[in-house]
Formats: C-alpha cells, structure tokens, sequence
C-alpha cells in the first residue's frame, strides 16, 4: 500500500500507480450524462487524468480551471478530471464555471480508484481519489505520472503538459 499525506498526516493508498513504459490498465468510468466511458472511447488521442477527491473543494476546482485553461491549446489530446463527485455536481461546477475544455468523469460506480492505485483508504476521504496526474500516448504507455505526495498540494501542471 502507497502513502501520502493530507497537510502532513499519513493517508494510505490502495492499489498500484502506473509507473513510465507500463501499458496503462482499461477503465470505466460515468460521463456526464451517465453513460461508460471506457480507454478505447479515447483511441488515438493522447490523454493526461487529473484525479483529485472532490470538485468542491478550492484545489481540486483549482487544478480543473487550471487544466481547462491549458488544454485548450493542445491539439490531438484529451484531458480527463476524474473524482467520485456524481457526474451531476461536476456538470453544475462545469456550467458555474465555464469548463468546455476537459471532460469529467466520475469513479462513482468503477473500480478506476484501485485499478489504478489513487484510492484513498484511510482517513475521513476514505473511498476518494487522491490527488494525481497520468500522461498517456495515443497507444495508452504511460508517459508521466504524478502521484501528489500531499493530497492538500496542486500537482506539476507544467511537468505533465510538457510531456502531453
């Protein structure tokens, strides 16, 4: 089991994080309007997720307005935010927010947390997604991963674009 921290008190992760080189694992996820999304949805594409606990609160918003922004400019690349939020609270802080540039997907019947080893399972998140950020190749090898050692910091927007 993983560890990283929430303001400095240790928080143990389920599953394993994909390391560089490694074929990234399949996974189903909730789109907005409730339907799979799957790996093969985005074939072709290069893709970075950035899952976090939960849009409402001011970081995760943080790095969404952040990868919206950026990923407005990447050409043949999908970003994905993904958390356990229901794909309903996603849409409203979406809509409230102006987010057009990133798609949303929620966790919240998958087993996408400990598939790919950001499930929280000590602590009062238990259940969430911590804080990471993964870069895949249009053949799903995994380019650049981050797994944000302290779950209250943002993760290396620049590190994870350079590679995308």
């Amino acid at each position: 089991m993983t560890q990283v921290t929430q303001q400095g008190r240790p928080v143990a992760i389920s599953g394993a994080f994909p390391q560089q080189g490694a074929s990234a694992p399949d996974f189903c996820l909730a789109a907005g309007d409730l339907s799979d999304k799957t790996l093969a949805d985005f074939a072709g594409r290069r893709k970075s997720w950035n899952s976090f606990p939960s849009v409402d609160t001011g970081v995760c918003a943080r790095s969404v307005r952040t990868f919206n922004e950026k990923a407005a400019a990447l050409h043949n690349a999908v970003v994905l935010c993904i958390s356990a939020d229901l794909p309903f609270a996603q849409a409203r802080f979406c809509g409230a927010e102006g987010i057009d540039n990133v798609v949303m997907l929620s966790t919240f019947r998958s087993s996408f947390a400990r598939d790919y080893g950001v499930e929280i399972a000590s602590s009062a998140l238990k259940g969430l997604t911590t804080r990471a950020v993964l870069v895949l190749d249009a053949n799903n090898q995994v380019l650049h991963g981050e797994l944000v050692a302290d779950i209250a910091n943002e993760p290396d927007y620049e590190a994870a674009l350079r590679v995308l």
